[in-house]
């Protein structure tokens, strides 16, 4: 199989957060996921979309949740605490689900609030979770973080020691996996790192790939994602941090 063209995203020169059409971002990126999924034969109601809303105010949420969406993810524990309550008791639908990094001192708060974790890449954070778990009854599921690039700065568990993690994760502490996660290095084309996770999801039998985010989702659907994760295309370009 052919890698995927790496085309320049078509989202690339968003307005900022507050100016964009969140309902346009977002129906633009539904059209793309299911063109993308038509494209590669699959059925698109395989591939579900989280609307990353890290950093954005709780009034620019509102018009996506107003048009629908109803998966959302969120890279802070601290953050969404404070904003996704209110939110959710107008919208109890909600699966929220946390993509970003997890501090083991923070599984408590995360166990409570987030129906997916996605970021799982430790045994101390494995322990933590599941102690929490076992504590509240609650039980959110897990995928295991994969630094496909082997990056040093970056989190997630190298390939190879993917299979002592999971071991670790289900015998030692009895906990249930889900899927598997990856970030690619910002410089690598994307594809061949989507179809190291998708090798590594079938390896272990793991139903949940989340993988592709707004400038590479089209690759990431044609090798499998069933979870793609696209901000800036809806709500528009963060600020960044100096």
């Amino acid at each position: 199989m052919t890698d995927a063209p790496e085309a320049p995203s078509p989202h690339a020169e968003r307005p900022p957060v507050g100016e964009a059409d969140v309902a346009a971002g977002l129906a633009e990126v539904r059209a793309g996921i299911a063109q993308a999924a038509r494209d590669s034969a699959r059925d698109p109601a395989t591939v579900h979309l989280v609307a990353v809303s890290k950093t954005v105010p709780a009034e620019h949420i509102l018009p996506a949740l107003e048009a629908g969406q109803r998966v959302f993810g969120e890279n802070y524990v601290q953050e969404s605490t404070a904003k996704w309550p209110a939110l959710r008791a107008r919208f109890p639908d909600v699966e929220l689900h946390l993509v970003g990094p997890l501090q083991s001192n923070k599984a408590r708060e995360a166990v409570a609030l987030f129906d997916v974790i996605h970021s799982l890449d430790r045994l101390s954070l494995a322990a933590a979770l599941a102690k929490e778990i076992a504590r509240s009854g609650r039980a959110p599921k897990l995928l295991i973080q994969v630094n496909t690039g082997e990056e040093p700065q970056k989190g997630g568990v190298a390939p190879g020691q993917l299979a002592t993690l999971l071991a670790e994760c289900r015998d030692t502490h009895g906990l249930a996996i889900h899927g598997l996660m990856c970030i690619p290095p910002a410089d690598d084309p994307p594809s061949a790192h989507f179809a190291l996770l998708a090798q590594l999801a079938h390896e272990h039998n793991l139903p949940i790939l989340s993988m592709g985010m707004s400038a590479d989702y089209p690759a990431a659907i044609q090798v499998g994602a069933t979870h793609v994760r696209v901000g800036t295309a809806i709500f528009g370009a963060r600020t960044r941090k100096v």
